[in-house]
């Protein structure tokens, strides 16, 4: 900590960090032992978050991540989409079909930009906002690929046929973890099957948007 910075708010952005990363949510004791601080500091901080809804404590006394989380996460998807908007181009238009970046929104996987190419004559509508379970789907499957720690596809990205519209193939790769943002890149397009060229161009777009968030 520097003469700068707020220990408190340190400390407070720290246990939704903690409690974001936890499946099962974590108690007093635990959050305390982690953070290094007397359960005194623990219960103020979760008390603070609390009245801005960004900590819910359930009836067995563990504390997880509150509601008041998504009105801040509505807010980045705008900003999200800008940064990514030219690397979605120029996949659009390298591939020629629909490109998209896709994040995590609860169990679902969420459209938040979207790319169509200038010079084909047909290609699939994708709209933003549209979305669909995480393990459907090439977009969400690659977000549950993503967040496996071993990895098995050497490829880095996830193929699907018809999954979400008849007809239609999807390639995607997960974004790299350290941008900060959980999602997917990929294209959507009217075939019986995705291009060998297309997997590896989609892993490079994801790692082009990625670079941009960071």
């Amino acid at each position: 900590m520097t003469a700068e910075t707020s220990q408190t708010l340190d400390r407070g952005l720290r246990v939704l960090k903690l409690l974001a990363e936890s499946d099962h949510g974590l108690t007093v004791t635990e959050l305390s032992r982690q953070l290094g601080v007397n359960r005194t500091v623990v219960y103020r901080l979760l008390a603070t978050l609390e009245q801005h809804s960004l900590v819910r404590r359930d009836a067995g006394g563990r504390a997880r991540v509150g509601v008041g989380v998504l009105g801040l996460g509505r807010q980045v998807h705008p900003l999200v989409r800008e940064a990514a908007l030219p690397a979605l181009r120029a996949l659009a238009e390298d591939v020629g079909a629909t490109a998209h970046l896709t994040v995590v929104d609860g169990t679902d996987a969420l459209t938040v930009a979207v790319v169509e190419p200038s010079w084909t004559d047909y290609h699939v509508a994708y709209r933003t906002g549209f979305r669909h379970p995480l393990d459907r789907g090439a977009a969400g499957r690659a977000i549950l690929t993503g967040r496996c720690k071993d990895i098995n596809d050497e490829d880095g990205f996830v193929l699907t046929r018809g999954e979400l519209e008849a007809g239609g193939s999807g390639a995607a790769a997960p974004l790299p973890r350290d941008c900060g943002i959980e999602g997917s890149v990929g294209v959507v397009m009217l075939s019986e099957a995705v291009p060998p060229e297309v997997g590896p161009r989609v892993v490079r777009a994801a790692e082009e948007v990625a670079a941009v968030l960071r």
